[in-house]
């Protein structure tokens, strides 16, 4: 690394950005946790208002999940089609997100959160009046956009004010953001379904939005410091293609089953491929004033810590989209007793968020990662086994809770793992890059699931099933395909590491030549 981009990067809020805090613990080395003092009053207001915002903004990622049955009769839009309500969500997050980083080293704190909670607040508005489902997605794309900030903002900020040793209990709670909003989100959806229209899953987040945004604007004081970074303007242009082009691709091959895609879907997703690897090339080539710094790659645990979680975020959010049809569609439950069938298992990632916080900083990220890798697999290998067309509702809940507590066991390890791997300099970089490629993966996984499902419906319709007989088939076809995708997450497991403390030096010198044009 040159004196001279060294000397740029140590403006940002750490006087040396290569090199850790050596007043602070290893981030994601097991420490003393239990005697460093708490927070101050005001960082704790902070975070609690940062998180609080966070959980209603993507609470929303999925709160549509169980309305898609509705919307579909009511727009006459087929279920591949109906899918874009969760999928241009995500399209439009991971597009959004690599611009985070940048933001978050050119604008205070404050301006920042100004800008997602109103521009969430405007699509939240627009969905709730939508009279036609193409604007119901614009407005969803609008929220998207709001919820894209929020994330990394609330994640970078923690990783500024929380000191290392605390970090596991301050995550284990961003852990709750992250996995059980989006969780319980079917639950949200189903108890308003079952007494109003859909558009109250927005008039009842539209004041919530607005409160958390006086709030913000009266409360929060810039806690991280700026710097005139130039916009490159071609790295913006690769990134929105190449993220656009994968999530457009992967969420047409539901369409593609069916025979109603326009065009092939590995067109888009070569397209977008290839304009990831320019866009690599191009955040390579500018090092220090990149838009999204993909030399947080070079660090192992932060690579490995993201891989595991990308493989659980594909099984949680296919899980999502395909449980509530196959309970409405097969099993013949309402929409509330749909959502609350997913309660148990949101809320038990919930408590276990912030005991697992916990228990990273006592005994480090192994301990917790390996048994939650176990347990997922376990419950999406016993969904594919026990779930048929004449499963009990209880059924589902059993093996759903086994699988929300294996990935309670995951999310809150890994993502500490992976960020406090890295040094200051790169936390707003690997925040975005950690949400902008978690979006890709629930994109995928719920497109894989949604494809597989169709793809066995319509052979077993050719078969001569009846309706029920082939819809199941599609089921357990999808099943089987995340329980695979498990088993990789177990494998991996084993490869974290449980002492590892932010890379040093010798190792971030290495990695810079090696990546070096």
């Amino acid at each position: 690394m040159t004196t001279e981009s060294s000397s740029a990067a140590s403006s940002t809020a750490h006087p040396d950005p290569t090199q850790p805090d050596p007043t602070q613990p290893g981030p994601t080395q097991p420490g003393p946790a239990l005697g460093s003092p708490p927070l101050p009053a005001a960082t704790t207001r902070l975070i609690a208002l940062l998180v609080a915002a966070a959980f209603v903004v993507i609470l929303n990622e999925t709160i549509m999940s169980v309305a898609i049955p509705e919307l579909m009769g009511e727009f006459a839009v087929a279920a591949a089609t109906a899918q874009w309500l969760t999928t241009a969500f995500m399209l439009t997050m991971a597009v959004v997100i690599p611009f985070t980083g940048w933001m978050l080293m050119r604008l205070p704190l404050r301006t920042v959160f100004i800008i997602a909670m109103t521009t969430f607040t405007l699509g939240t508005l627009l969905a709730s009046l939508a009279p036609v489902f193409v604007v119901l997605v614009a407005g969803r794309v609008v929220q998207a956009v709001g919820t894209a900030i929020m994330i990394p903002l609330l994640m970078t900020t923690v990783l500024n004010v929380v000191p290392a040793d605390r970090r596991g209990r301050t995550m284990g709670v961003i852990s709750i953001v992250i996995a059980v909003a989006p969780a319980i989100g079917p639950t949200v959806g189903g108890l308003v379904l079952d007494v109003l229209s859909w558009r109250w899953m927005f008039w009842f987040v539209l004041p919530i939005g607005l409160l958390a945004l006086v709030a913000g604007a009266a409360l929060i004081r810039n806690v991280t410091a700026t710097r005139p970074i130039p916009l490159d303007i071609l790295s913006g242009i690769l990134s929105a293609v190449g993220f656009a082009g994968l999530i457009f691709g992967l969420s047409s091959f539901g369409e593609a089953a069916n025979d109603n895609a326009l065009v092939s879907p590995w067109v888009p997703v070569l397209v977008g491929v290839a304009a990831l690897a320019v866009f690599v090339w191009r955040q390579l080539s500018l090092k220090d004033y990149a838009l999204l710094d993909v030399r947080a790659f070079t660090y192992r645990t932060f690579t490995v810590s993201l891989t595991l979680m990308l493989l659980s975020m594909m099984a949680l959010f296919g899980t999502l989209i395909l449980l509530p049809l196959y309970m409405q569609q097969i099993l013949g439950t309402t929409t509330l007793e749909s959502g609350l069938a997913l309660l148990p298992g949101g809320l038990l990632m919930g408590v276990l968020g912030w005991f697992v916080g916990r228990l990273f900083d006592r005994i480090g990220p192994r301990p917790l990662i390996i048994p939650g890798s176990i347990l997922a697999a376990a419950g999406l290998w016993g969904m594919y086994l026990f779930f048929s067309a004449e499963s009990s509702l209880a059924t589902v809940v059993v093996w759903h809770m086994i699988l929300s507590v294996g990935l309670a066991l995951l999310f809150s390890p890994l993502l500490t793992s992976a960020l406090g791997s890295l040094p200051p300099h790169l936390y707003p970089h690997g925040s975005a890059l950690l949400n902008t490629l978690q979006q890709v993966a629930a994109a995928a996984g719920t497109a894989l699931f949604i494809t597989v499902m169709t793809l066995g419906i319509v052979a077993g319709a050719e078969s001569g099933q009846g309706d029920v007989a082939a819809q199941m088939t599609g089921v357990h076809n999808a099943l089987v395909v995340g329980a695979i995708i498990s088993l990789i997450t177990v494998v991996g497991a084993w490869f974290v590491r449980n002492t590892a403390q932010t890379e040093g030096p010798a190792v971030a010198a290495d990695a810079e030549e090696s990546v070096s044009p």
